[in-house]
């Protein structure tokens, strides 16, 4: 007659509790095979957290252009060949250092020419105001959008639209106020204007700068790679350089994926030496209690209730050492993010996987021991 579920439990818990030493060993195998994989995936959460922080404080993730000589038919050519953008957008820096006056003050600003999508391509956000229409670059409007860095300089509690701002004696309506990125720190101001005007007032159709949005920040990458084809395609054997205004995030990136890939082989090889200390243990445990079995076998357990409780025992030891080593690593994670302001949320997904990763090993490593031990011979499990 098969024992019931309870009654299992209860004589599993029996004898993991009278052999404190194999139970203790095997659990601190356990451990730190779940302490190193749930460490390691810690280490990966907290990591991307970083970098969407460092992505929100700046410009959403595009592909720029330098090469001198460009103009709006290779801007053309871009669009027709390129595939999974969201937006592209041209600048042109008027000056890096331009004095702004505004009635009797002054400061000092970037003054940029840029075509109509570039504040969808830089992601940058209207605060006040409104962006730049369609008209105001085919009539070769003298208007311009302005950062919050240089409305606080100028205007500080007036109000900046519609004022007149002047820039080498030259008009410019105020039509627009940007939201600066935290990452722009306490730079100079920025001013954008029409890049129509300017081509208009210079004569130039030079475009030294195109920016190109991705769709999915994922294919950033072979966006890039796209990018660097076409342009070599169109402008053999002439100097020009492609990257990413990320670029230094996805070194990062890179840097963290092999070392986690590293920490990870590192939590698996542990988590393999516990599965291997519980496999011994459990084989270990068969031998020395071989009469034990013969009796209650002789006495009406079946092979299910024997394997059952072997397979119980494992996975216990395994649910237990798991638990404890998540909690663990939690409370450490907790002093040490704290400690150093790092952002971390504890993810029931993350914990969920290093113990289903536990009990997996558990019951696998457990399940020859328990099988071995449920197809003993009763008369010679007896005289043994």
């Amino acid at each position: 007659m098969s024992l019931s579920l309870p009654h299992l439990i209860l004589i599993t818990w029996s004898s993991l509790w009278r052999n404190p030493l194999r139970s203790g060993l095997t659990l601190v195998g356990v451990f730190m095979g779940v302490f190193a994989v749930d460490a390691t995936l810690k280490v990966g959460t907290i990591s991307r957290a970083i970098m969407e922080e460092e992505l929100a404080q700046r410009e959403p993730p595009q592909v720029e252009i330098w090469k001198w000589g460009m103009t709006s038919e290779d801007v053309t050519f871009l669009e027709k060949q390129l595939t999974g953008v969201e937006a592209i957008a041209t600048k042109q820096y008027i000056n890096w250092r331009s004095q702004v006056f505004f009635e009797d003050k002054q400061a000092e600003a970037e003054v940029v020419a840029v075509s109509e999508h570039l504040l969808a391509t830089a992601g940058r956000r209207i605060i006040q105001g409104r962006a730049f229409s369609s008209r105001e670059f085919t009539e070769f409007r003298s208007v311009a959008i302005i950062d919050e860095f240089m409305a606080q300089q100028l205007f500080k509690d007036r109000d900046p639209l519609h004022q007149r701002i002047y820039i080498h004696g030259r008009p410019y309506i105020i039509i627009g106020i940007v939201a600066n990125f935290p990452a722009d720190g306490e730079r100079q101001g920025l001013v954008l204007v029409p890049s129509t005007l300017y081509y208009a007032l210079t004569g130039s159709r030079i475009i030294p700068n195109i920016l190109i949005r991705p769709q999915n920040i994922e294919d950033l990458e072979e966006l890039e790679q796209q990018i660097n084809t076409l342009v070599e395609q169109r402008f053999p054997q002439q100097r020009f350089w492609v990257g990413t205004n990320i670029d230094e995030i996805l070194e990062q990136q890179t840097t963290l994926k092999l070392a986690s890939q590293g920490l990870a082989l590192v939590g698996l090889i542990a988590l393999f030496v516990g599965g291997v200390g519980i496999a011994n243990i459990s084989i270990a445990s068969v031998i020395e209690r071989t009469a034990e079995i013969g009796l209650r076998l002789a006495i009406g357990a079946t092979e299910r209730d024997i394997l059952c409780q072997f397979i119980l025992e494992a996975t216990l030891l395994s649910l237990v050492g798991g638990v404890m080593a998540i909690i663990t690593v939690h409370s450490l994670t907790l002093i040490v993010a704290d400690q150093f302001n790092l952002p971390y949320r504890f993810d029931p997904q993350v914990a969920g996987f290093s113990l289903s990763a536990a009990l997996v090993v558990g019951m696998g490593a457990g399940f020859f021991p328990a099988w071995q031990a449920s197809q003993l011979d009763p008369v010679k499990a007896l005289r043994a």
